[in-house]
């Protein structure tokens, strides 16, 4: 497997991991971020359960890159919602870009590992 690829899906499953327990675990910054936003609490949770299923599918996709495919676009989708709200909100660049980053790291993922969404669950 591609080093790139390893790194990226490890590192990402990692932080995704940890944004989702903060937000499933209600952290002050998160709960904070979601009234900001005008998003209910439930969805707070709701976004942090995807995230870990997201991190747990990136994490298997290091050994089966057909997981690593999904997961990095289940995550590329939530981080493209994510900055759509930030966008909705007129939040200021410095807050937007880390969806924006991730954003593109989850597509970079998906395009290492594109050719491996037929080959999925396997």
């Amino acid at each position: 497997m591609d080093v790139v690829a390893i790194v990226l899906e490890g590192l990402l499953g990692l932080m995704f991991a940890m944004a989702g327990i903060m937000k499933i675990a209600g952290a002050k910054m998160h709960v904070d971020n979601f009234n900001h936003w005008g998003l209910p609490q439930w969805f707070r949770v709701v976004t942090g359960l995807v995230e870990l299923v997201g991190a747990a599918v990136l994490v298997v996709g290091i050994w089966v890159p057909s997981w690593a495919a999904w997961g990095g676009l289940l995550l590329g989708l939530t981080m493209l919602a994510g900055v759509a709200v930030h966008l909705r909100v007129r939040d200021k660049a410095a807050a937007t870009m880390p969806a924006v980053v991730l954003l593109v790291l989850a597509a970079a993922i998906v395009a290492i590992q594109s050719a491996e969404f037929g080959n999925f669950p396997g």
